[in-house]
């Protein structure tokens, strides 16, 4: 179970995909950054009192929107990220992390190192999302704790139907369903998650506003089974006219995540 591949990614493509991002990353992550608070605000809910002050990691830090929020959280911060231009932006932070470049499923830290992992819209990316939990289980202490979201099947569901009516194809990740991740969580070595799905939706002037976002995030289709990029002119007239039967009674388009809120302990 630890090493099936859930999809196939090229991650050197990937980082290059988020690095080119990284300078106007923030201006596009509305929805990201909403995310993370959310995951921040669990974090403080009661489970986080009862943390010892030692060493954090925020895995897929990314620009470190996040860092200077987790700094006071531990005595020793760490921010990993897969893509160099991510960790470039995050230095800018000033938050003291240590950053890392590197996998989540192959962490680079010591067996039972960590306090703690916040990862907040990062581990969708993995190919192999058991192994990448395995990974967080490892590198925890006993009754260390991930706080995490990630996105679930059913994300962005207006658009794989709008492209699909298009050319068939969906131009849309795939992600784990709730049972799937279950699964994954299960395989990794943790009991008992506590995992919350909530739905996060999004309204949009015009459907180029939504694109522009997915592009500026870099968050392109990372699946190996994808089709042809947005393509011409025509056709991305055709995907706004199909976007269009979600234009909601207050003139906006709709968008809507599957996002799932969790909290893990290694026992």
């Amino acid at each position: 179970m630890l090493h099936e591949r859930f999809q196939q990614v090229d991650k050197a493509q990937l980082a290059r995909r988020f690095g080119a991002a990284a300078r106007h990353y923030d201006a596009h992550a509305r929805f990201q950054q909403e995310v993370g608070q959310a995951l921040l605000a669990r974090m403080g809910e009661g489970s986080m009192t009862e943390m010892r002050p030692g060493a954090g990691l925020d895995l897929g830090c990314g620009t470190g929107f996040f860092l200077p929020a987790l700094a006071g959280r531990c005595q020793q911060l760490h921010g990993l990220d897969l893509a160099p231009g991510m960790l470039a932006q995050a230095a800018l932070r000033g938050s003291g992390a240590r950053l890392v470049c590197g996998d989540a499923e192959a962490l680079p830290f010591a067996d039972q190192s960590l306090d703690w992992v916040f990862s907040s819209l990062a581990l969708q990316w993995c190919e192999r999302p058991a192994q990448a939990f395995a990974e967080i289980h490892r590198v925890l202490k006993p009754g260390g704790q991930i706080f995490f979201s990630t996105l679930l099947a059913g994300s962005l569901w207006q658009l794989r139907e709008a492209w699909g009516a298009v050319d068939g194809h969906a131009h849309v990740n795939r992600f784990l369903a709730l049972p799937q991740l279950q699964q994954a969580i299960g395989a990794a070595g943790f009991q008992a998650p506590e995992l919350t799905s909530v739905t996060w939706s999004l309204a949009y002037l015009e459907l180029n506003d939504l694109l522009r976002d997915l592009k500026g995030i870099g968050a392109s289709q990372v699946n190996d089974d994808r089709a042809a990029g947005l393509g011409n002119r025509q056709r991305l007239r055709r995907l706004g006219e199909a976007y269009e039967r979600h234009r909601q009674p207050d003139g906006l388009l709709a968008a809507s995540y599957e996002v799932c809120l969790g909290r893990l302990v290694r026992r």
